[in-house]
C-alpha cells in the first residue's frame, strides 16, 4: 500500500554515514558514503588546510544576522568586549569546584575502579572496551560487528516504520468501506461539515476584511515591482555604504530590498521571512540612514530598537555598532545582567539609539534620572510575535504608554502575526506587510529528519541522543530542550561519556551565558544543551546540526528552533525525537516543508539497547554530581547572605540614604507575569 500524503519520503539508516549538506544537490537522494575512515580523514585535513575560493575562508566566530552575495568573503565576529567590561570580576573561591571538574573527577573514579575490576577477573570481557581522556571511542572491531549488525535492523526497523506510516491510511479505507452501507449517517456528518465549514468560511471572510481594513493596500504601499539588485540604487549616504562595504554585503537580500525603501518613507512596517534571511539589516539600514539627517545641536534619543532576549539584544547592537563605525550615530546596550551604573551613565549622554530588553528599559525609565522616551521618533521590535506574547503584554503596555503616539513602527519575526487584535495595541498607522516568504515556513536549504521514540518509552529518548550524537553528529550541534534541568543533567551525561558540551539557559549568570556562547563559537566546545533562549535571533557561523530533544509545544517555536542552522542559504539538518504526543505537530512540519526533505532516521535495536545500557551506568554519577551541586549552591547562598547582612551593617546609613526602586507592577502581579511568560 502506498503511504500517506504526511508519511516520510525517506528512510535513513542510522549506520549510514552522513555526507557533506553543501555537496548534495537539492533534488538528490542522500546516499550512504562507503569511503573508508581513512579518506574521510584525509578529506578533513585537505578541507582545514584549504577552502574553496567560491566559499571564503570560514571562520569559527558568530556571524551578524544578515545576508548578501559577499558575505562568506569576509569573516564576522561577534564581540562580547563590550558586554564583558561591564560585568564585575568575581573571585572564585578555592573550595568549589566547577561542573567540568566535578565531571571529570566522576569519570576518574569510574576508570579506577574499572581497572580494579578487570585486575580480578582473569578473563576481561573484549568487547566492552571503554576510551580514557578526551577519546570515547569504540574499537574498529566492534565497529564492523555493530555495522554488520545494525543493517538487519535497520531494514526491520524501516518496514516496522512503513507499516505504521500505512496504518493510518488503511484505517481510513475501511472506514470509508464501512461507512458505505450506512447512507443515513453519511449525508448527516456531510450536512454537519459543510455547516461547519460555512461557518468557517464566514469567520475567515471577515478576519480578512479586518485585516484589508487595517492594513496598506498594495496601491497605497508605493512597492515597486522591480525591487533595487544592489545597494547603490537605494539612494544611501555615503558611511552606511562604507559600513556596508565593511561587512561585506554587496546586494540585499529579498526582506531588505523590499523592506529599506518603504522604511526610508517613514511608514509602519509588519515584516516576515525565514531565520536567517537579514532582518536585522532590514531595519537598521533605514533607521541609520534617517538618523545622518537629525539635528545636532540637541542631543536626543530617537530609536528604540526592543529585543525578548539579551543575547539577541547584543547581537543587534554588535552589528548595528559595526554598520554606524563611519557615523557620528551613538547606541547604548541596556539588558539585565550588565552593570546598571555604566548604563545610566550612558543613558545621561542621550544616545541616538537604544537597545534594550523590557525589563530593564522599564527599570531606567522609572529609576534612572533625566531618561526618557519623549523624543522617540521610530520604535523596533525584533521578534515581534514572542513580545506579543501573554508574558510580555504588561511589560509592552507600559512602554508603549511613555512612547510618543506619532511615531514609526517597524515589526520583524520569522513567524510574525497578521492577528489585528494583537496589533491594535501598538497604535499602528495603516502598516504594510512585507511577507516574503509563505508563512510558517522552513529555510530552503534545511533537511529535517525525525526519529520515532516508541510508545512509553521516553526513557530511551537519552540514549537516542547519545547514539546520534556519538556515531554521526560530532561538532556544531545544538541540542534544544523544555526545561533547564533537564539541559543542565544532559550536558553532566555528555561530559561523562566524553563528548565536551556547554550549557546554555536561564539559570546560568550572564557571564555564564556569555561563556558558553564564546566557547561553543570558538570550537572549544561540541555540543551546546540550550532552551528556548537560544532559539531566537542568534546566529552562529557553522551550525550544522539542530536537535530537538523534545518537541516544543508550538509549531512556531519549532521553526525559531531549526532556523539556528541552513541560514544565510546555506544547507544544514535538524533532527527530531518524535513520540505518540508529537503526531500533530509531526503534521505541520510535513505539511509546511518540501517532500523531498523531509525524512526518517531509524536507529537500530542494538545500537539502542548498547547506549541504554551505558546511560543506566551513569546515573549514579550523575545523581552524585547534582547532590554534590546543590550542596555547594546552599553553602554559596548562605556565604551572600552574610556578605549582604555584613554590608547593611557596615554601610547603612549610605544603603538607607539610596533613592528606593520602583516598579510599575505590584509584586504579586509581577510574579503572575513571569508564570505566564514561563508558560508560554
Amino acid at each position: 500500500m502506498s503511504p500517506g500524503d504526511d508519511d516520510f519520503i525517506m528512510t535513513i539508516n542510522d549506520d549510514d554515514e552522513v555526507p557533506d549538506l553543501e555537496l548534495v544537490d537539492e533534488g538528490s537522494d542522500i546516499e550512504p558514503q562507503t569511503k573508508k575512515r581513512k579518506s574521510a580523514d584525509s578529506q578533513k585535513t585537505k578541507r582545514s588546510k584549504g577552502k574553496s575560493s567560491e566559499e571564503g575562508p570560514i571562520s569559527k566566530n558568530f556571524m551578524i544576522d544578515l545576508d548578501a552575495d559577499g558575505l562568506d568573503a569576509v569573516p564576522q565576529t561577534l564581540d562580547f568586549t563590550l558586554a564583558r567590561a561591564s560585568l564585575k570580576k568575581r573571585t572564585k573561591n578555592s573550595q568549589y569546584t566547577t561542573l567540568d571538574e566535578k565531571i571529570a573527577i566522576a569519570r576518574r573514579r569510574a576508570r579506577q575502579e574499572k581497572k580494579t575490576q578487570s585486575t580480578k577477573e582473569e578473563e576481561p570481557e573484549e568487547d566492552e572496551i571503554e576510551g580514557d581522556g578526551d577519546q570515547m571511542s569504540v574499537s574498529e572491531a566492534e565497529d564492523d560487528k555493530e555495522d554488520a549488525g545494525s543493517a538487519g535492523g535497520s531494514d526491520s526497523e524501516s518496514e516496522a516504520a512503513s507499516e505504521a506510516a500505512s496504518e493510518p491510511e488503511s484505517e481510513s479505507d475501511s472506514e470509508s468501506q464501512d461507512g458505505s452501507g450506512d447512507e443515513d449517517e453519511s449525508e448527516e456528518e456531510s450536512e454537519s461539515e459543510s455547516s461547519d465549514s460555512g461557518s468557517e468560511s464566514e469567520v475567515d471572510e471577515v478576519e480578512e476584511a479586518r485585516k484589508r481594513a487595517y492594513f496598506a493596500q498594495e496601491d497605497e504601499e508605493g512597492v515597486q515591482s522591480d525591487l533595487p539588485d544592489s545597494f547603490t540604487v537605494m539612494n544611501l549616504s555615503r558611511p552606511i555604504m562604507k559600513g556596508l562595504s565593511k561587512l561585506g554585503f554587496a546586494q540585499p537580500t529579498p526582506i531588505q530590498a523590499r523592506t529599506i525603501p518603504v522604511a526610508l518613507l517613514g511608514k509602519d512596517i509588519c515584516g516576515g521571512a525565514q531565520t536567517g534571511s537579514g532582518k536585522t539589516g532590514a531595519f537598521l539600514v533605514p533607521i541609520l540612514e534617517r538618523l545622518l539627517y537629525r539635528p545636532k545641536k540637541v542631543p536626543a534619543t530617537r530609536v528604540l530598537i526592543l529585543c525578548p532576549t539579551r543575547e539577541l539584544a547584543i547581537q543587534c547592537h554588535n552589528v548595528g555598532s559595526q554598520l554606524a563605525s563611519f557615523t557620528d550615530i551613538t547606541m547604548c546596550l541596556c539588558i539585565g545582567g550588565l552593570s546598571l551604573k555604566s548604563q545610566e551613565a550612558e543613558l545621561r549622554q542621550r544616545p541616538d539609539v537604544v537597545i534594550a530588553t523590557p525589563g530593564r528599559l522599564i527599570d531606567h525609565i522609572r529609576n534612572s534620572q533625566s531618561f526618557h522616551l519623549d523624543q522617540i521618533e521610530i520604535l523596533v521590535m525584533d521578534e515581534a510575535d514572542r513580545m506579543l506574547d501573554d508574558g510580555f503584554e504588561e511589560e509592552l503596555t507600559e512602554i508603549i504608554k511613555t512612547c510618543p503616539r506619532k511615531r514609526q513602527s517597524m515589526l520583524f519575526s520569522a513567524t510574525m502575526t497578521d492577528n489585528v487584535d494583537k496589533l491594535i495595541r501598538l497604535s499602528l498607522d495603516r502598516p504594510v506587510r512585507v511577507q516574503i516568504d509563505p508563512p510558517k515556513s522552513a529555510a530552503k536549504g534545511l533537511t529535517q529528519e525525525f526519529v520515532r521514540v516508541r510508545t512509553n518509552r521516553d526513557e530511551d529518548r537519552t540514549a537516542l541522543l547519545a547514539a546520534l550524537c556519538k556515531r554521526h553528529f560530532k561538532s556544531k550541534c545544538i541540542v534544544f530542550f523544555r526545561s533547564k534541568a533537564a539541559a543542565h543533567q544532559m550536558k553532566i551525561v555528555f561530559g561523562l561519556l566524553g563528548m565536551k558540551a556547554g550549557e546554555l539557559h536561564g539559570n546560568l549568570s550572564q557571564e555564564g551565558r556569555l561563556q558558553a556562547l564564546e566557547q561553543f563559537r570558538d570550537g572549544h566546545v561540541d555540543y551546546m544543551m540550550a532552551t528556548d533562549l537560544a532559539a531566537r535571533g542568534l546566529d552562529v557561523k557553522g551550525v550544522d546540526t539542530v536537535i530537538n530533544y523534545t518537541m516544543p509545544n508550538q509549531f512556531e517555536q519549532y521553526l525559531h528552533r531549526i532556523g539556528r542552522t541552513a541560514r544565510a542559504g546555506r544547507s544544514g539538518r535538524s533532527i527530531t525525537l518524535i513520540g505518540e504526543t508529537d503526531r500533530k505537530m509531526l503534521k505541520m512540519a510535513v505539511k509546511n516543508s518540501p517532500k523531498d526533505r523531509i525524512k526518517q532516521r531509524v536507529v537500530p535495536n542494538e545500537t539502542l539497547n548498547k547506549y541504554r545500557a551505558k546511560v543506566d551506568e551513569l546515573a549514579a554519577q550523575v545523581k552524585n554530581i547534582i547532590d554534590e551541586e546543590r550542596e555547594e549552591k546552599m553553602f554559596r547562598d548562605a556565604e551572600m547572605q552574610m556578605t549582604k547582612a555584613s554590608n547593611l551593617i557596615e554601610h547603612k546609613d549610605e544603603i538607607q540614604s539610596r533613592p528606593r526602586r520602583t516598579w510599575f507592577q505590584s509584586e504579586k502581579s509581577r510574579k503572575e507575569s513571569k508564570r505566564a511568560s514561563a508558560s508560554s
